[in-house]
């Protein structure tokens, strides 16, 4: 089995493990570069391990802008120990990644935060996403709603019962809070919170006019999200041509 030693560090790592620290690395840094980020708040993590129990998560309090590959803390969602130790996580991502990775294996990738147009929408009444045109459509049929807010999820009901709504859905528009995608990989992960919030920035923008939205028909919304479905390898190319991107403003995020 070949191993990555990181400069940063001189530690080494299975090179499948590190591979992916490196794009998880990347969706952070990026993720600052859309201006998604909040503070030194809000979470990415990636499933190790076959059953998703073993992720990996960002440090606690650690801004985005400055997150390597080498940085991220590899947990066990069955360790009740995680939280006492020294490189303890934020309380609020143990709540949420550790128990969606541990209740929902298919969910390899989880991407949460609140970028401003989605979170927009997740304070109205009705979250839902309208299909309005093709990136909202995108998402027809395709997103849970989660109404229940309850203030911070910091307990391990409320991480449970987040994974519970999560359902058999890839995306979730959470009331009153902000959104969480889940993907088999970081690349496709990243790329439906990218439409994601383009999406949600068309529609409150539609809002915003004040004229009644031009709803499509449940037919063509579907057709078309099914249709995107065939663009599935998009999100491959987008995500490693923005990688390349990052290699040439900081290639820090690879140490």
């Amino acid at each position: 089995m070949s191993q990555i030693t990181s400069r940063h560090t001189g530690k080494a790592y299975d090179a499948a493990e590190w591979q992916l620290r490196v794009d998880l690395a990347a969706a952070f840094r990026l993720a600052v570069h859309f201006d998604w980020h909040e503070s030194v708040g809000n979470h990415f993590s990636a499933a190790v391990s076959a059953d998703g129990k073993k992720f990996l998560l960002n440090p606690k309090w650690q801004h985005f802008s400055t997150i390597r590959a080498s940085d991220l803390l590899l947990l066990d969602a069955d360790d009740p120990e995680t939280m006492k130790g020294p490189d303890a996580p934020d309380p609020t991502a143990w709540c949420i990644h550790g128990a969606v990775h541990a209740a929902v294996p298919n969910a390899r990738v989880l991407l949460h935060c609140h970028p401003a147009y989605a979170t927009a929408l997740a304070t109205l009444k009705d979250p839902s996403m309208k299909p309005i045109d093709q990136n909202t459509a995108r998402f027809f049929n395709r997103m849970a709603i989660d109404l229940g807010f309850a203030g911070l999820a910091d307990e391990a009901a409320e991480g449970q019962r987040i994974a519970r709504a999560f359902g058999n859905h890839s995306v979730m528009m959470m009331g009153n809070h902000g959104v969480t995608v889940a993907a088999n990989t970081v690349a496709e992960a990243f790329e439906d919170l990218y439409f994601l919030e383009r999406a949600a920035k068309t529609l409150i923008l539609a809002y915003s006019t004040g004229q009644e939205l031009n709803i499509l028909s449940d037919e063509i919304a579907e057709k078309t999200a099914r249709s995107w479905e065939d663009y599935k390898d998009a999100s491959f190319a987008h995500f490693d041509q923005l990688k390349a991107m990052l290699d040439k403003s900081d290639p820090s995020y690879r140490e």
